[in-house]
């Protein structure tokens, strides 16, 4: 394992979760570096706070990933205590594709490899998601009919994902 910030090596436990940052230094830098999202994300009105994977309102109420109502700004999602999280909900040209268990010891596998290099779409960013194994790919793709299969989802309309705002760096090709 390695440092999600420095890249330094890690120790591994015995027990308990596995280390994500060699320090409180790298894990304060690290959560500072979130929140980075493109302004085609966060100049939409597409965000609702999360209550661990369901989308509720500022307020706490229950969100809908069909009725852009019960939606608010980035900065309202952002600055509300409600819930444990954040997230957006995909359409009106922003997708994502959802890929589990990504990244092992924080480098791509061979078949997350080969997902990447299948997207054709305009990639907006890409984030290690909330598990830290999977990867969130948000694209720039008109709405189409969503595709799910082991591991691997893609969807592009009436659909919550919620965002963690660790930002993955994928490497040029």
């Amino acid at each position: 394992m390695r440092c999600e910030r420095c890249d330094v090596s890690l120790e591994l436990k015995s027990h308990g979760p596995a280390a994500r940052f060699c320090s409180n230094r790298c894990r304060v830098a690290a959560r500072r570096a979130r929140g980075n999202l493109p302004v085609e994300m966060t100049s939409r009105n597409c965000w609702t706070r999360a209550d661990s994977k369901r989308p509720i309102r500022s307020d706490g109420s229950p969100a809908s990933s069909t009725n852009p109502l019960t939606w608010s700004s980035y900065s309202e999602a952002k600055a509300s205590t409600a819930g444990d999280g954040f997230g957006i909900m995909l359409g009106n040209g922003i997708g994502c594709y959802d890929l589990d268990h990504a990244l092992i010891d924080g480098q791509l596998t061979n078949s997350a490899s080969e997902h990447l290099a299948a997207i054709s779409e305009p990639i907006l960013f890409t984030e290690v998601s909330h598990s830290g194994d999977g990867l969130h790919i948000f694209v720039s793709a008109p709405e189409s009919p969503g595709i799910r299969r082991s591991g691997f989802e893609r969807y592009t309309r009436a659909r919550f994902i919620r965002v963690t705002g660790s930002a993955f760096q994928l490497q040029p090709t």
